[in-house]
């Protein structure tokens, strides 16, 4: 089958002007589904893993129903509104209405946590036609009178299972109870577990639903492997890892904050340049590192899951799992920052004892073995492989209780309105 052209989706010339200036031709397969079902209306539903091209999916037929509808207010209320879990993923998706909507009339601004909110407020006072937003900061204008959605006729929830996950399920029913209930609901989310699927029944009207790259499947071109380390020399695997030349740009993930500055600082004091991004540090802090990561002056970056998800950076060769996630699916949200657009991408871990339960969840999730690299300096630490058999899908697993259960899953627990 061949693949088709933007130029063949029903996209307006203003905006195949400015793809073309992204030299952007070929649609991804769910830019491909998703933008011509947009553009006729209705609700939406995408299965999707990140760098596979949702935010061009939904904004491009946004902008395009937005710059032709007659129905303009002239309070320049925001007509749309995208909701996202992270800082970083919302100034990412407003670059996107930037590049995509520099030949139309349209007004944006995006708003977050993390900095003073005055210049978001003046830029509402000014109007907007497309609003992106955190959920925290979003209800606090809200409640503050800065903001009205009572003209707003289209909703996008992306990356939904982490806004869940971020405990912001109460935040975003609010929202969306501010909202007019004639509206063009979307919901994006890498996996669908239960209580995303029954989120995406209260939001979402009769959506048609578009799948690509199934959540339990890493991405195919993304060569994995795992290293079997005891914890105090872990240090000394990485130290070996980051000398060979092919680990041109590398993102590290470790499980806390402290770990995340500890590493970033030892991998400095060896002579590479290294910065950490985590929750504790300021947007400001945060988006240098990201730029100057982007740039190539920082080779590795360091990071908690808040940048396994949504970062949307070219030519990462090489994730770094110094601790595996207590949670499967992290994992494949890690690994994504790698291989993306196509390209091609490695993963390693480093795996010490304690660690074993979380690899058992991983293979069991991904439907593979991690490959063993038996031949490096610090084997012989007594972490050997058990090859224990993959269990189907949904089948219970007799083995010994997590290393901790602290800090799992919290659901329950608020992240702070400055996210």
């Amino acid at each position: 089958m061949t693949q088709p052209k933007f130029s063949e989706l029903g996209l307006a010339a203003p905006l195949l002007r400015a793809l073309a200036s992204e030299k952007y031709d070929t649609p991804t397969p769910i830019q491909a589904q998703a933008i011509p079902l947009l553009l006729d209306g209705g609700d939406l539903l995408g299965l999707a893993q990140t760098g596979t091209g949702k935010t061009a999916a939904f904004a491009l037929p946004i902008l395009q129903r937005l710059s032709e509808s007659s129905d303009k207010d002239i309070s320049r209320r925001p007509r749309a509104l995208i909701m996202a879990p992270t800082r970083e993923l919302a100034i990412q998706i407003g670059e996107g209405f930037k590049a995509y909507g520099r030949n139309l009339q349209l007004r944006y601004t995006v708003i977050y946590g993390g900095v003073g909110q005055m210049p978001q407020v003046k830029a509402l006072r000014q109007g907007v036609d497309i609003l992106v937003a955190t959920p925290g900061r979003l209800l606090d204008l809200m409640g503050q009178k800065h903001l009205f959605l009572d003209k707003t006729k289209t909703l996008v929830l992306d990356e939904a299972d982490r806004m869940l996950d971020m405990g912001f399920i109460h935040d975003v029913r609010k929202v969306v109870a501010a909202m007019p209930k004639d509206r063009q609901s979307l919901l994006f989310s890498a996996t669908m577990p239960r209580d995303v699927e029954r989120f995406a029944n209260e939001v979402l009207n009769k959506p048609r639903r578009v799948e690509v790259a199934r959540s339990a499947t890493p991405v195919e071109t993304i060569e994995q492997s795992v290293y079997f380390v005891a914890t105090s020399r872990k240090r000394a695997l990485l130290d070996h890892l980051l000398a060979k030349p092919e680990l041109e740009r590398v993102i590290i993930f470790t499980r806390t904050k402290h770990r995340a500055n500890r590493v970033a600082d030892q991998i400095g004091k060896s002579g590479i340049k290294a910065e950490a991004i985590h929750g504790n540090k300021s947007q400001n802090a945060r988006q240098r590192a990201l730029a100057a990561f982007r740039a190539g002056s920082v080779q590795v970056l360091v990071a908690t899951d808040i940048a396994a998800r949504g970062i949307d950076i070219d030519d990462v060769s090489h994730v770094i799992n110094y601790e595996l996630p207590n949670e499967p699916e992290s994992y494949v949200h890690r690994i994504g920052r790698t291989a993306r657009a196509g390209a091609s991408g490695v993963a390693l871990a480093l795996c010490d004892l304690t660690e074993r339960e979380y690899l058992r969840d991983i293979e069991n999730l991904i439907k593979m073995k991690l490959k063993v690299v038996e031949d490096h300096p610090e084997k012989g630490t007594g972490q050997t492989h058990t090859n224990e058999k993959v269990s189907p899908a949904g089948e219970k697993r007799r083995h010994s209780p997590r290393p901790s259960s602290k800090g799992r899953r919290r659901k329950n627990n608020r992240a702070p309105r400055a996210a």
